[in-house]
């Protein structure tokens, strides 16, 4: 009898045997790792733990004290690992002196705990050392003049004092980075826009964060106001045949539907992809000079044209153009505006055949409508270096280049940058000589 009652025994204990050894640990991450806490500080936690994880939480940890800034916790499932294997979990959340106000400026650690979602239930912890910081850092801007057209460019220099993590100039909705002007990473430079969709009265601001903390800085500045030229652009059954079947040679349906989706969302994209390149940017200066309109070149449209579609009398769309239409003669090779890097050379949706060149610091010149494009991300380019031939790919009803440029991935006025007496007095003047 006693036999029969003890070999329960020994396959139980040999089970719980093996699913204690089954049991995982947890890897614990942080992306970006964090060296400095403020008073609130994003955190980007990824756990790895094919079993899950039953209970995460953060502390705060100063002079020996532990301040409890976080805390998560899934239903206990302490034997669903034998038939599920969970993804890595990734959770996002602040700490800092908001969460515990005890703890003071200086040193502290950083306690990330998190238990194993399975029958032993393993906690593992990992400390990361951080100086909590939440003095706001100090800004100093140039004293210089600051001529901006609504449209334009302009540079400001500032420096930075205390602890920081991000500056750069804000005008509006949006916000430009900066770089340093020399080995001092504190002394730095911004090349920003004054966008085309930004009201003439809003005032651009320098700014500079820490961890929760955010200053601001004005500087002088005169805004000329731009009155951007409205079109009405009739569309034809024709055009639209041509372009939609080009761009979407796979859809079907409505043929202005089909139009109107290219011309928004697909526009949307585009300009989203485009601007995205900003993040490729070289931090030096490539260009040199004034860059260079495509010789001989007869201007169709201009930057920041409002352009209303008409179809069968009724208006049905409206968007905006950003940048200048450019045409010569069919298939005319297109030149380099400027020394630069090749960052895109492929199909771009609307804008068919594109090629951009990063000129260096989020300055970026964009070349579209191509009908032949002669260069390949990576490649480095002379000024007035064939890229490519004009064409009417895309969005395009007649042969012709689209030119435009950018800062920090918002497209400006080319004007100024075609005019060596602006790029001396605006941008150069304020920077150390090379």
């Amino acid at each position: 009898m006693k036999k029969v009652l003890i070999l329960p025994l020994i396959l139980a204990l040999a089970a719980l045997a093996f699913l204690l050894a089954m049991s995982k640990g947890t890897e614990i991450q942080l992306d970006p790792e964090v060296t400095v806490v403020g008073i609130e500080t994003p955190i980007k936690l990824k756990l790895l733990n094919t079993h899950g994880v039953y209970r995460v939480a953060a502390f705060l940890e100063q002079e020996g004290r532990r301040h409890k800034v976080f805390e998560a916790e899934e239903p206990r499932n302490s034997f669903l690992f034998l038939r599920e294997v969970r993804p890595p979990k990734v959770l996002q959340f602040t700490v800092g002196t908001k969460q515990a106000p005890e703890v003071k400026e200086g040193t502290a650690k950083l306690i990330i705990s998190a238990q194993s979602n399975d029958l032993r239930g393993k906690t593992d912890e990992r400390v990361f050392d951080v100086n909590v910081v939440t003095k706001p850092p100090v800004l100093s801007v140039d004293n210089l003049q600051h001529y901006i057209n609504q449209g334009g460019s302009e540079l400001v220099t500032f420096k930075v004092s205390g602890h920081w993590t991000e500056a750069g100039v804000r005008v509006g909705k949006y916000t430009f980075r900066s770089f340093p002007l020399g080995k001092d990473r504190n002394e730095r430079f911004s090349l920003f826009a004054f966008p085309w969709d930004v009201p003439a009265d809003t005032v651009p601001v320098v700014y500079a964060k820490n961890s929760g903390t955010e200053v601001t800085s004005r500087f002088w500045f005169k805004v000329f106001p731009k009155k951007f030229r409205s079109r009405e652009l009739a569309l034809d059954d024709s055009f639209l045949q041509k372009v939609v079947n080009q761009i979407d040679p796979t859809g079907s349906g409505d043929l202005l539907q089909r139009f109107l989706k290219i011309n928004g969302e697909m526009r949307h994209q585009n300009n989203r992809k485009l601007s995205d390149l900003r993040l490729k940017t070289e931090e030096r200066f490539l260009w040199n000079g004034p860059f260079l309109q495509l010789a001989n070149s007869k201007v169709e449209s201009q930057f920041a044209d409002t352009r209303t579609y008409v179809y069968q009398g009724k208006k049905v769309d409206q968007q905006t153009h950003l940048g200048f239409d450019l045409s010569v003669t069919q298939n005319v090779d297109v030149a380099a505006a400027n020394d630069g890097k090749v960052i895109l050379a492929e199909n771009l949706g609307i804008y068919g055949n594109c090629v951009v060149l990063d000129h260096g610091y989020g300055l970026q010149s964009i070349y579209a409508h191509l009908s032949q494009i002669n260069v390949k991300p990576g490649d480095m380019v002379k000024k007035l270096q064939t890229i490519g031939k004009s064409g009417a790919t895309g969005l395009a009803g007649g042969d012709h280049l689209h030119f435009s440029m950018q800062v920090d991935g918002v497209q400006v006025n080319p004007v100024e940058w075609w005019d060596g007496h602006w790029i001396q007095d605006r941008i150069l003047s304020k920077l150390p000589k090379q």
